[in-house]
């Protein structure tokens, strides 16, 4: 016998979005553990964390959609609030374009998560993870290839005018970068 884990998605807007009751109590547990607002590079280390047990446990080679469930289960235990393939209108010159793009996931309203599970990245995976970031105003995205031997060579973190969370002040405005 299989065992089929239940989707955990947690609604970033009580009462919105899709809920049932299996996820009502990964919900709870999440409202519980997020009383302050979390800094982007907290989340993504969270969820960096959670992407690696996911990789220690089912190792390269299948595919993402199997990657993606697995790490929504890890999100939840760890009480990150998510949206899973979360539908972004496009506008283009004020008319909303029929084909809404899809992102993987949209962890704590924060951080956009694209999973991959290819050879390698390649320069056009990174620019469309800045094109997304700047379609819904956000800072950091990871995109994640878990068809790599070592996780930690398959994370690259995309950054759009992110500061570092610290006490210090914040330096300038920084034109969008790559980073790994």
């Amino acid at each position: 016998m299989h065992r089929h884990l239940p989707c955990y998605e947690i609604p970033l807007i009580r009462g919105g979005g899709r809920h049932n009751a299996e996820n009502a109590e990964a919900q709870r547990a999440a409202e519980n553990s997020q009383e302050r607002t979390m800094h982007e590079n907290e989340i993504s280390q969270k969820v960096i964390g959670c992407a690696i047990e996911v990789h220690r446990q089912l190792g390269p080679g299948l595919l993402e959609s199997v990657y993606e469930e697995a790490l929504c289960y890890e999100l939840s235990q760890a009480g990150l609030r998510f949206q899973r393939q979360e539908e972004v209108s496009i506008k283009y010159k004020g008319v909303v374009l029929r084909a809404p793009l899809r992102l993987d996931l949209i962890v704590e309203g924060k951080v956009i998560i694209d999973n991959k599970s290819k050879a390698d990245f390649t320069p056009m995976d990174k620019q469309r993870l800045l094109t997304y970031l700047r379609l819904r105003g956000l800072r950091l995205g990871l995109l994640i290839n878990f068809n790599v031997p070592r996780l930690v060579d398959g994370v690259h973190r995309v950054v759009d005018q992110l500061e570092d969370g610290s006490l210090r002040p914040s330096a300038p405005p920084r034109s969008p970068r790559f980073s790994s």
